[in-house]
């Protein structure tokens, strides 16, 4: 029975049932000492003395100057030290590292950090210093805005949002073996490897990265555990024995990475009939103190601004700024969630301003196979914009729904409202990307069977299950003949980071041709057989950009991803006029992806990314003050729980992307960009013209209008 399709057990699953699944905080060695990480208290300035009560001899502590290589974080840009040695640039930025083997006297330590507080920089509309830019430009822009029959503008604000994972960012340093050993809840084990290679300034064969069971990433853990693997190994050298780092919930939220902020400009130029001729695009990104990964965040932002449509004309220019506020960095959906949610708002508006059925607007201009994207990308036969909008409009009964809630819009006091959002997310890294990368996996045959190797991290999203069913069908042997290694950089090649929805279609397409790699020298023999004649042969190779594939890093044109993931969501709430609180009640989400490897996990990622994205909308408001997050803390952070979370009705089309495995494309990223338009758009229904996220009660009573309790037209 073929395995890819089907919902078989998941590799991972029976540990994380039982308990017997190893994450971090379980991971013990003798001697281990605790570490502690003393940060700064104020976004910009100067540090200067280092004050405490206790006796610090009693304690292994590093500095800036206990690195024996480079202090800086190595990423995109150099610009990030792992400890500060003078300048301050953000709150809770690391200073100065301690270490004991008793937590309850490591934490009690008043340590002291004397600082000259200078004028910070919070606002990325007031800063002059750009961290990132880029301009995608296809057609004459300014001739297709004059010849518009009406121009829609429109400014759009999304802010911060925290990951949250379950489990919070921890580490163990273990030095053997002349260098030092790193066991982390981490996405990306050779990000790590190459960032202490620098910092510790050892051969790259004295770093081995190990990835332990990690409770959940979303971006969180791709970038942002380099520093505290630097923090923890420097100890553990120092120290000559093993130490652990874990933060706490409120020290994780203070110090690490967030969704970028971003503001939106619109300018689109339409026809009477509804036609789209014309958009000009302006994005300013707030990228924080340090330039992490946020030219990747721009760049991914700016190519999805457009949406999922055909404009002969658009101007996309982006920037991002730097502020005195903690870095922000990846976070699932890489700046698609804020580009998009500005263009699906920015549509109904649009189709407000014509007299237009918003659904229609979107069908005349929606993109179709053969039409071109805003960089100039020809679309596959695998485009799906038009078949997902119909569906879930199909699928939800939107007209009927609209309506019953325009006609009968007052139940009780409680209005109610339905609105849709339709967009789509590139599989795999952007332009160039995977070709640098040159990611490679392996597949070794054993005595039962046959090994994945590849560094891909499990955080949940099933990465071992779906690569086992793809390696065993291109085998043509049973899921319970495959088993998968654990990431570990001195065992597995450098499949690339977990990151960009690429570990389904990219990495699991290079384990496909592995596999049949090894089908075509078995010849018909059995593993059985082949394995005692030949041994553990190991199957090794590197990703093949397909053919045709054409991208200009320099103009920005091209073709930005081997392929898109569409989908439509429907959002159907209920409205309270007294309290301004919003309740979604349902949620329609009708995803292509081109194959389901493992329908119930792709249905899990749909359902997960949904819930995500409705926090993102109505709930989840970062609170920044003075540079800091005022509310780093699970009481004032929330979160949708169960009672928050609407119906979520998922629906998969499939329409095989020519080079995925199995016809395969990304699905992680895509459910999270499109429930904050779609629930917003449904307030929009009911009267109340909401341009930012979150929308929250305050937010919503704010921009309400004196006639916000009457019907909508």
């Amino acid at each position: 029975m073929p395995s890819v399709g089907s919902n078989v057990l998941r590799k991972d699953g029976l540990p994380k049932v039982a308990g017997t699944a190893k994450y971090v905080d379980d991971l013990t060695f003798p001697g281990m000492l605790y570490g502690r990480t003393i940060r700064s208290t104020i976004p910009r300035g100067k540090a200067e003395q280092i004050t405490s009560q206790f006796d610090l001899t009693q304690f292994v502590i590093a500095t800036h100057a206990d690195i024996a290589g480079e202090n800086i974080v190595h990423l995109i840009t150099d610009d990030q030290p792992c400890l500060v040695e003078h300048e301050i640039r953000h709150v809770a930025e690391p200073i100065m590292l301690i270490a004991h083997e008793d937590p309850e006297l490591l934490w009690s330590a008043n340590v002291h950090v004397v600082e000259i507080p200078e004028e910070p920089v919070l606002d990325p509309l007031l800063s002059t210093v750009i961290q990132a830019e880029l301009i995608i430009g296809g057609g004459d822009v300014v001739a297709g805005l004059a010849s518009a029959d009406l121009i829609v503008e429109g400014e759009y604000r999304t802010g911060h949002q925290e990951q949250l994972y379950i489990e919070t960012n921890g580490v163990v340093a273990v030095p053997e073996n002349g260098g030092i050993t790193l066991h982390g809840s981490i996405q990306c084990p050779f990000y790590v490897h190459r960032a202490l290679v620098r910092i510790l300034r050892l051969d790259p064969d004295k770093v081995r990265v190990i990835q332990a069971e990690t409770g959940g990433g979303f971006g969180g853990k791709e970038e942002y555990p380099s520093i505290l693997a630097a923090h923890a190994a420097l100890l553990a050298l120092k120290a000559k024995r093993p130490v652990k780092m874990v933060y706490d919930r409120v020290e994780d939220m203070l110090a690490t990475t967030k969704r970028h902020p971003f503001i939106v400009r619109h300018r689109t130029g339409v026809m009477r009939d509804g036609r789209m001729v014309a958009a000009d695009i302006e994005i300013i990104a707030d990228g924080g103190a340090y330039v992490t990964l946020t030219p990747v965040v721009l760049s991914r932002g700016a190519i999805h601004a457009a949406g999922p449509y055909n404009i002969p004309s658009v101007r996309i220019h982006g920037r991002a700024m730097m502020t005195n506020t903690p870095p922000n960095g990846a976070f699932r959906g890489f700046g698609a969630p804020q580009t998009q949610f500005a263009m699906e708002v920015h549509v109904d508006r649009i189709a407000n301003a014509l007299g237009m059925d918003a659904v229609e607007l979107r069908r005349i201009n929606a993109l179709r196979p053969g039409a071109a994207t805003a960089t100039g990308q020809r679309l596959g036969p695998d485009c799906s914009a038009v078949d997902v909008l119909d569906e879930a409009v199909r699928r939800s009964d939107y007209y009927a729904k609209r309506a019953s809630y325009t006609a009968d819009s007052v139940n009780g006091g409680i209005r109610r409202g339905i609105g849709l959002s339709l967009y789509y997310h590139g599989s795999g890294f952007t332009g160039a990307g995977e070709l640098k990368l040159a990611s490679e996996a392996a597949i070794e045959l054993t005595p039962n069977g046959v090994r994945v190797h590849v560094a891909s991290a499990e955080i949940g999203q099933g990465t071992r299950t779906i690569h086992a069913q793809i390696v065993a069908d291109a085998l043509g042997i049973s899921y319970d003949q495959v088993e998968t290694a654990l990431p570990d950089t001195s065992l597995v090649p450098d499949s690339g980071p977990t990151v960009a929805s690429r570990t389904c279609m990219v990495v699991g397409g290079i384990l496909q041709r592995c596999a049949g790699e090894l089908k075509d020298r078995l010849d018909g023999a059995s593993l059985g057989d082949y394995y005692r004649q030949h041994g553990a042969v190991i199957i090794k190779k590197q990703y093949e950009r397909p053919k045709g594939l054409i991208w200009d890093e320099d103009t920005y044109r091209g073709d930005a991803y081997g392929t898109f993931a569409w989908a439509c969501d429907v959002a159907e709430i209920e409205f309270d006029p007294d309290t301004y609180e919003v309740r979604p009640v349902r949620l329609t989400a009708v995803s292509e992806i081109g194959k389901a490897i493992h329908p119930v996990l792709v249905q899990g990622q749909i359902e997960g990314g949904t819930a995500q994205g409705v926090g993102y909308a109505l709930i989840e408001t970062v609170v920044m003050r003075d540079g800091a997050m005022a509310n780093s803390q699970l009481t004032n952070y929330t979160i949708p729980t169960t009672l928050d979370t609407p119906a979520i009705d998922t629906f998969i089309l499939e329409r095989p992307y020519e080079h995925g495995p199995f016809g395969a494309k990304g699905v992680g990223e895509l459910p999270i960009d499109g429930p904050a338009p779609a629930l917003v758009n449904a307030l929009r229904q009911i009267g109340l013209d909401i341009c930012e996220l979150p929308a929250t009660p305050e937010v919503l009573m704010s921009h309400a209008p004196a006639h916000a309790h009457a019907p909508a037209p």
